[in-house]
């Protein structure tokens, strides 16, 4: 093997993005033409705090559109428009399996997650204002440091959160916390790595 092949650069933030948001995509479309729309392994994070301790095995996070308003006012249209939960989850359930995920680049890298008001985790994660994020599915992981914040209400993406969240638990109260968790990708790391990136350096 000549030596320029035994070397391989890591890939660049810019390519873990991209792969790990493809991914979230794939795996979102599964779960929701295959499993009813049940967040799967791989949407629902083992979450660190910053010393490595586990503040949860799994919370399900959310993949929001960069420009949320129009599948925000589907959703709020569909929650409202009738009092019964199983045909508001049909009906959102159909809109999701159509071609919802179907462009990662029409995503937000910013991931969101829905929590009580009274959640001890929300306090940690918003005393700490940091995380890390390993996900796991299919022989595919991530590990992900990442910023976290609450969103306020002017956030379209609260709003977007929110009213998914009600697709599938009409009764979810303004209150709850809506916490953006914003990925740092130069030390993010994902195994198996995007394929394709090799390096003359040694």
């Amino acid at each position: 093997m000549a030596r320029a092949e035994r070397f391989r650069k890591r890939p660049s933030a810019h390519a873990i993005r991209d792969h790990f948001l493809a991914w979230q995509c794939r795996i979102r479309q599964v779960a929701m033409r295959e499993q009813g729309g049940r967040p799967s392994p791989g949407m629902r994070p083992r979450i660190l705090d910053t010393q490595r301790r586990e503040l949860a095995p799994a919370l399900t996070v959310l993949l929001i559109p960069k420009e949320p308003e129009e599948s925000t006012a589907f959703f709020r249209f569909q929650v409202m428009k009738t009092p019964d939960p199983r045909d508001v989850y049909e009906r959102a359930l159909a809109f999701l399996q159509a071609d919802f995920f179907q462009e990662p680049e029409a995503f937000s890298d910013r991931m969101v997650a829905v929590l009580p008001r009274d959640a001890a985790l929300a306090a940690a994660l918003l005393d700490d204002g940091a995380c890390a994020l390993e996900f796991v599915q299919l022989g595919q992981s991530y590990r992900i440091a990442a910023k976290v914040r609450a969103l306020k209400s002017v956030d379209p993406a609260r709003e977007a959160a929110i009213w998914h969240n009600r697709l599938f638990n009409p009764a979810l109260p303004d209150t709850v916390h809506v916490l953006g968790l914003q990925p740092d990708w130069d030390s993010a790391r994902a195994d198996p790595e995007p394929a394709g990136r090799t390096s003359r350096s040694v």
